[in-house]
Order: C-alpha cells, then structure tokens, then sequence
C-alpha cells in the first residue's frame, strides 16, 4: 500500500474513534422515575444556656421564689400563676419570714404536696425565734405542728 492511502485510512479511522468517544461523554442519564433527592436544608443553631430554676419556699404563705426567673409562684384558686410580686404581701415582709431553699428544678405545682407536708404554714427553721420549741434536736430542720 501506499504511504498515502495508510494515512488516509489512520486518519479516518482516528476520526471514527474520536466521534465515537466524543459521543458517549456528551451523553447525560436523566433522573430515573422514583429516585428523588433533595438537598437537606441548613439550620443554623446559637448556641444556649439553660439555667435550671431554683426555688425558695415560704410556708407562711405558700409562695416560691425563683431567683433566676424573677418570678413568685402560687395557687390562685385552683390554678397556679407566675408573677413579678408576690400576693397579698409586701416582698420586705414575705422575705422577715421563714422560708426554705428547695432541691428541684421543675414546676412547684409537681411538689406542693410534698412540700405542704413538710413544711406546713406555721414551720420555723431550727433555733429561729418564731415559736421555738425546746424539744428540737440539734442542727436538723423538722417541722412543726
């Protein structure tokens, strides 16, 4: 054969493989029927502290504090609210009076039982001067009758 009819055959041959590899890479598979996928959207999140509430209860008028709100909650007839001030009684005298730091961090109203068990309304703290008795034992705070 000749040196020309060798290149042309090359050539032509070449071009033939290159369309046919050009081809497939400009064929795109579209979405196929029952595969979706969408993209999960962003959250953005600022970071918190939560701060536990903290209760101060005063038997006298079955009243908790919560310094951390602010906040003097109570039974109002059958409901309990949460208010700025404290109900019928100024907060210098609801503050004169015995009251009692309580370990838990949730409503009152889950308590109050309990509490009104343990510290009735007319309860005084040990060797405080509202009504002690002389028949306490030592550095134990128990309620009384």
């Amino acid at each position: 054969m000749s040196k020309t009819k060798c290149s042309k055959i090359g050539f032509v041959s070449g071009t033939l493989l290159l369309g046919a590899l050009t081809g497939c890479i400009g064929y795109v598979d579209g979405p196929q029927p029952g595969r979706v996928y969408a993209q999960p959207p962003v959250v953005y999140a600022e970071p918190r502290v939560v701060i536990q509430d903290d209760y101060v209860y005063y038997p006298g008028y079955q009243v908790y504090y919560s310094s951390n709100r602010r906040q003097y909650t109570y039974r109002e007839g059958r409901s309990w609210v949460s208010r700025p001030t404290p109900p019928r009684v100024s907060v210098d005298v609801l503050f004169a009076s015995p009251s009692v730091r309580l370990d838990f961090h949730d409503a009152p109203s889950a308590h109050h039982a309990t509490v009104l068990r343990q510290y009735p309304k007319h309860w005084a703290p040990l060797g405080s001067s509202q009504g002690n008795r002389g028949d306490r034992n030592e550095g134990h705070n128990q309620r009384r009758d």
